[in-house]
């Protein structure tokens, strides 16, 4: 055999290619997976990637194969199927959708944010996007029925049509630039309330930690909220500084004539810059926690840390699960 071929006997394709204990690891592997080229592919050359990471678990790999084939493959794995289930998932709510979804609805609430029927409907298009979005990157070993999903659907998109409509009330009087940031609190309220409510049966009946080697332990509430939270901040953090900086370029660029002669393309500008912010802060966002997120069995529930350590005495100090994105 050749060295090639000895090397790729021996290849752990679900061994991180980067770092995922470092920030610039973890980043190099979004800006990977979250390839909106990725989102254009059809399911069968997904499949095929699929079928090829599933191989070389198994240890077959195709004669021929190359190590760059087979962490192409990987990524294409991960950017379309789940990490718990191996399911394929769908298109609207991968992770690589994220910039040409995010980059239409987001330009459309920061252009039409001045009367409130437009932004009752853009508010609510885009929570019907997180919605999903939220619902395709759960823990899959926390079920949701239907109808949770629904009650989770319907108050994210009450709290943020209740935020954005009030404010857009009560800013009225304010400084034009105050008015253009009501979509950005409005999408950060129901963050904070559409990820908790769309993933509430890891709150509430805890979600799986496992040691690090994989072997599951139990379930917590407690790493559940530290997992949410962290996901709650990285979506806030992954339309910050599109929502507030674009604001202020936006206001400054329609003070000049030629702005001023070309309202009509006023929100596919907007579309395109908020598309340049969010190829770089999707991947930065979804870098800011581990995806193997930890947390020490000192932190978890009493019966929780007490099983543990019946079971494994002191030689585990730390439990891991999938924190989502």
């Amino acid at each position: 055999l050749s060295r090639l071929s000895l090397d790729l006997l021996s290849f752990d394709i679900d061994a991180p290619r980067w770092d995922q204990s470092t920030f610039m690891g973890r980043l190099k592997y979004f800006f990977s997976v979250t390839d909106c080229r990725t989102a254009l592919l059809p399911d069968s050359r997904l499949d095929e990637a699929k079928a090829l990471v599933e191989s070389c678990r198994a240890g077959s790999i195709p004669p021929g194969t190359t190590e760059e084939q087979l962490y192409f493959a990987k990524k294409l794995y991960d950017s379309a199927f789940h990490p718990d289930t191996g399911d394929r998932m769908n298109l609207i709510g991968r992770m690589s959708f994220q910039v040409p979804g995010g980059m239409a609805i987001t330009g459309a609430m920061l252009q039409f944010y001045k009367t409130v029927p437009a932004v009752v409907f853009w508010q609510w298009v885009n929570q019907s996007f997180n919605a999903l979005v939220n619902y395709t990157n759960r823990n899959a070993a926390s079920p949701i029925t239907p109808k949770q999903i629904g009650i989770a659907y319907a108050t994210a998109t009450s709290t943020a049509l209740a935020t954005a409509v009030g404010l857009n009330l009560y800013t009225k009087k304010a400084p034009p630039l105050v008015a253009r940031w009501v979509p950005f609190a409005a999408v950060a309220a129901a963050n904070c309330v559409n990820i908790p409510m769309m993933r509430q049966q890891e709150i509430l009946n805890g979600i799986a930690v496992t040691d690090e080697n994989g072997n599951k332990l139990g379930h917590s509430t407690k790493a559940a909220v530290k997992g949410i939270t962290q996901v709650v901040v990285s979506r806030i953090t992954m339309a910050a500084p599109g929502m507030i900086i674009l604001p202020i370029i936006m206001q400054r660029l329609e003070r000049y004539k030629f702005m001023q002669r070309i309202t009509f393309l006023h929100a596919p500008i907007q579309v395109m810059m908020v598309g340049m912010f969010l190829v770089f802060m999707v991947p930065a966002a979804c870098s800011l926690f581990p995806q193997r997120c930890s947390i020490a069995v000192s932190k978890l529930e009493p019966e929780l840390r007490d099983s543990i350590v019946s079971q494994c005495g002191d030689s585990v100090q730390y439990v891991y699960f999938n924190k989502g994105l």
